[in-house]
């Protein structure tokens, strides 16, 4: 009779259990809002423009998902941006309809610049009529989402979609900056530079490659809804239209539900905007006439081609929880100081037409602006669908930057989606402020102030940890063979490069000696040789240079040792009269009696070609043979055995010299990327640098190689 009772006992305590487990529900909808009255204003360029046709219907797309415990949404509406006080209006006028609460709403934008303007930014104003209009519709796509809650589960895959997307940003020339709208020569790297090859160095920062997809189908495998997520900027449309988010939506939905199943609504799909600030689709690195063309169709068919092979392998999971968690932050604008502020205002005064006409104006105006509002509140949230992790940013914000939350994401499968909850501008990495170009203007489009993505990053890893319960991942590289030859050859430091930002160099031998990235460099571009040097199909990273150095300190470096690096040369062979100094041992900001300096010839004598020269007499030069390519990884190893110098190139014995093997006592300044005076500093990517407190043999440099 007790084991009975204990049995039925148990029995019902396993009932109880298994009744109060959160049950997976979700529900999808679609809401038009296509403006009813034309024309209406669209923003998205520097100046006004109304526009009185329609291309493509624009939607509210939204995904209502709930546990149980926990309700909450997804909205996608096609727009270019949309501010954080219409998107707090509507999820106020949202929550009295639905009972969800405001703080567990997360409406973005696609970025479609042919989309109803809803936000003022520089020359265009916010559409007076097509405002409330929008935010009413958001509300009622919210509701119809939620009224199709049902049982349901979820999964995610992801591919590779990186012919379809591209750096817009390029790094220009030393040498050839451009004029900001202020009146400066302060562009050092801006969009779609890269056009012009002569004027750059090379790209500004990575790409993210991943078309990410979240699939839920109900209990049965009936599809509900895919929201897709991809870092690319938008492809352009003169009318009304949804651009390619929009045809991608609605191939999603010809391709796997076309028509709605007997009483149930239809499926719904979407394409988030991911981290897309300096991304576009157009490869500058391919030569012009050698570039894809493809028609807005044909680009949408080529996504949707990888996102149904990924979608093809998804499995999915009813027993997924949800949890969601936001953070307001108040940020500060980056106002005019009173010079540029008598400026603008001074500009404004003498404007003949309400509407800012010219980018000089445009600035003007949006200085007046930001000096008046000074600082504004902005959004970031996380959400967690089982193992499935989104973060959001309210900003245009830059691959390196999503990059750098999944990365660093507790949780297994992770997207990122932009201009989610405001449309508060662009956010580049401080280190990338300096560089100017028109993401760093100070207007509504880029306000924020400098530190404003290294914030906004932390608040979104921050909140990642908090729907997850688990701390963030600790982030690395995994070591290839290549990787592991260098370490198994006992260098005394090893800098592999691939941080995500500075100060901080690390060593990856363990010794400790770290070395220091000054300003003037950006992060985490391709490096070399991925399948030799990285394990589990990462990507090696490395940093491009733009008149920045590395520097290191080792003691009792003495007159023999070796270098061995990777260099990817960003300047034209000719571009100026020294191509850039790789490596230099010295005091810094002079060149002193002892150094060792090593870099690549320029205009003025051996052009192409590796040249190295000891002390303070830049004219006793020895170089080598060969011309280096441009934009091309090379492999080059320096030895000082005493007075003798050896330099091998990918392996083999390019240069051969004697130099003075005098180095006193302290002098253990080592430095990359430039020289210790600071002259003709490298202009392009260094990576995998070791350093070894020995004279490798022409056997030690050949096992460094990688096969």
């Amino acid at each position: 009779m007790i084991m009975k009772t204990l049995t039925l006992t148990l029995a019902l305590l396993t009932l109880c259990a298994a009744s109060a487990r959160a049950e997976f529900k979700a529900g999808a909808a679609v809401i038009d809002v296509t403006p009813p009255t034309l024309p209406v204003l669209v923003n998205g360029g520097m100046i006004s423009r109304t526009v009185s046709n329609v291309n493509t219907r624009v939607n509210a797309r939204a995904i209502a998902l709930g546990d149980g415990k926990e309700q909450c949404v997804i909205v996608v509406v096609d727009s270019c941006m949309m501010g954080r006080p219409l998107l707090d209006e509507a999820k106020a006028l949202t929550s009295k309809r639905t009972g969800i609460a405001t703080n567990r709403m997360l409406i973005s934008a696609t970025h479609a610049h042919s989309a109803p303007a809803s936000m003022g930014c520089l020359g265009t104003d916010a559409d007076p009529r097509y405002v409330p209009f929008l935010r009413d519709k958001i509300a009622e796509a919210i509701a119809a989402a939620q009224k199709n809650l049902e049982p349901a589960r979820v999964g995610f895959a992801k591919g590779d979609a990186g012919d379809f997307t591209a750096l817009r940003q390029w790094i220009r020339r030393p040498d050839r900056l451009a004029e900001d709208p202020f009146g400066n020569m302060s562009v050092r790297a801006n969009m779609h530079a890269g056009r012009k090859w002569d004027d750059v160095t090379g790209e500004a920062g990575p790409k993210d490659p991943d078309i990410s997809i979240i699939s839920i189908q109900s209990r049965d495998g009936r599809p509900i809804a895919v929201l897709g997520n991809f870092s690319m900027h938008y492809f352009g449309d003169r009318d009304i239209s949804a651009d390619y988010f929009g045809l991608f939506a609605e191939g999603l939905r010809a391709r796997i539900a076309p028509e709605a199943a007997k009483g149930k609504p239809p499926f719904v799909g979407i394409m988030s905007h991911g981290c897309s600030g300096d991304i576009y689709r157009t490869d500058y690195k391919i030569p012009e006439k050698d570039r894809p063309k493809p028609t807005i169709d044909e680009y949408t068919k080529g996504l949707l081609d990888i996102a149904m092979t990924a979608y093809a392998g998804i499995k999915h999971r009813a027993d997924a929880d949800v949890a969601m968690a936001e953070r307001r932050m108040t940020l500060n604008y980056r106002v005019p100081d009173k010079q540029r502020l008598e400026w603008a205002q001074r500009t404004v005064a003498a404007m003949t037409n309400a509407l800012a006409k010219t980018p000089t104006e445009v600035y003007a105006r949006e200085q007046i602006i930001l000096n008046e509002r000074q600082r504004t509140e902005i959004v970031v949230q996380a959400l967690r669908i089982g193992d499935i992790g989104i973060a959001t940013t309210p900003c245009e914000t830059y691959a390196v930057t999503g990059l750098k939350i999944k990365a660093a994401s507790p949780l297994a499968h992770n997207i990122v989606i932009e201009l989610a909850n405001g449309g508060d501008g662009y956010i580049p990495p401080p280190e990338q402020h300096p560089f100017g170009g028109y993401n760093t203007w100070a207007a509504r489009s880029a306000g924020l102030e400098v530190q404003a993505e290294p914030k906004i990053a932390e608040a979104a890893i921050n909140l990642l940890e908090k729907v997850s319960g688990q701390p963030r991942r600790a982030w690395k590289l995994a070591d290839g063979p290549a990787a592991r030859a260098i370490l198994n050859a006992k260098p005394a430091a090893y800098w592999r490069l691939n941080e995500f930002t500075g100060p901080h160099a690390a060593d990856a031998t363990g010794h400790g000696h770290d070395a220091v990235y000054e300003p003037g460099i950006t992060y985490y571009l391709e490096g070399p040789r991925s399948t030799e040097f990285c394990a589990k199909g990462d990507v090696n990273r490395a940093p491009h240079f733009v008149g920045g150095r590395v520097r290191a300190r080792l003691d009792g470096l003495g007159d023999r040792y070796s270098v061995s690096l990777w260099l990817w040369n960003g300047m034209p062979n000719d571009g100026r009269d020294v191509s850039g100094w790789l490596f230099s041992r010295g005091r810094d900001h002079g060149l002193g009696a002892f150094g060792d300096h090593l870099g690549i010839g320029g205009r003025s004598a051996h052009t192409g070609r590796l040249i190295f020269f000891h002390g303070d007499d830049a004219k006793n030069v020895a170089a080598g043979k060969t011309e280096i390519p441009r934009w091309q990884w090379q492999h080059v190893v320096l030895v000082r055995d005493a007075q003798n110098v050896r330099v091998y190139l990918n392996g083999q014995l390019e240069m051969e010299t004697k130099a003075a093997a005098k180095s006193p006592a302290g002098l253990d300044q080592l430095f990359f990327g430039g020289r210790s005076d600071n002259d003709s500093n490298w202009e392009g990517r260094l990576d995998e640098i070791a350093l070894f407190s020995r004279a490798l043999s022409a056997k030690d440099v050949a096992r460094l190689e990688v096969k």
